[in-house]
């Protein structure tokens, strides 16, 4: 079964292209879309792009009000996920350390989409690092992830929140084979763990101590 995963280096939108081939691999299904207490009044800042590819099917996924089980079944029943952006250590704590992540992990096991933005890029991984300007404490906060790509390491906000020296730190101090840092607006598009295609703005990776944008 093929695997698809969309990181996006900031919170909504999606970028055009992607959020056309996001409904296509939904196959006209539902869509969850998992996001924290209070967000919903920017729900239609994801969604909107959808709309206009025809897509209005979405069952949505306040957390942790929503009861774990009936987040589950939700995302069972859906064809589609998006993991919003937010407050990274709580996406984390709301999903990876409670059984919502098997779900989610099961979902894109059986091929379906799975969409993080910002916070919901940054869990996705197996190893999941918050920078200290989005955690707010010192230093950087490494913990695990969902585990939807392995070997990878992420950055977000990368150029609006100067996060070289960030990346930079976090690759020499945990080695992985790949490392991204994603600015806002941009989207990386990944099938089977393999980056497919980039949309937006700038992609950039350490690569032998130096800093390379990606095209």
């Amino acid at each position: 079964m093929d695997k698809y995963i969309f990181l996006f280096g900031g919170g909504s939108p999606f970028t055009n292209k992607f959020a056309k081939k996001f409904v296509e691999l939904s196959k006209g299904g539902t869509i969850a879309i998992l996001f924290l207490d209070g967000g919903e009044p920017i729900i239609p800042r994801y969604t909107d792009l959808l709309e206009e590819n025809h897509h209005h099917n979405f069952s949505y996924i306040p957390l942790p009000s929503t009861p774990v089980e009936q987040a589950i079944e939700q995302i069972n029943q859906s064809k589609g996920i998006i993991i919003c952006g937010g407050d990274s250590i709580r996406y984390a704590e709301n999903i990876v350390d409670t059984p919502i992540s098997e779900a989610v992990r099961g979902a894109y096991l059986m091929g379906k989409p799975i969409a993080g933005f910002s916070a919901g890029a940054l869990i996705s991984p197996e190893v999941c690092v918050i920078s200290a300007r989005d955690s707010g404490r010192r230093e950087y906060y490494k913990r695990a992830g969902l585990g939807l790509l392995r070997d990878t390491m992420l950055a977000v906000h990368f150029t609006q929140w100067n996060e070289e020296a960030h990346l930079r730190k976090i690759t020499s101090d945990i080695p992985t084979t790949y490392n991204y840092g994603i600015d806002e607006n941009t989207g990386l598009y990944f099938k089977n763990d393999s980056l497919q295609e980039i949309e937006g703005g700038g992609v950039y990776s350490i690569n032998k101590r130096s800093l390379i944008q990606i095209d």
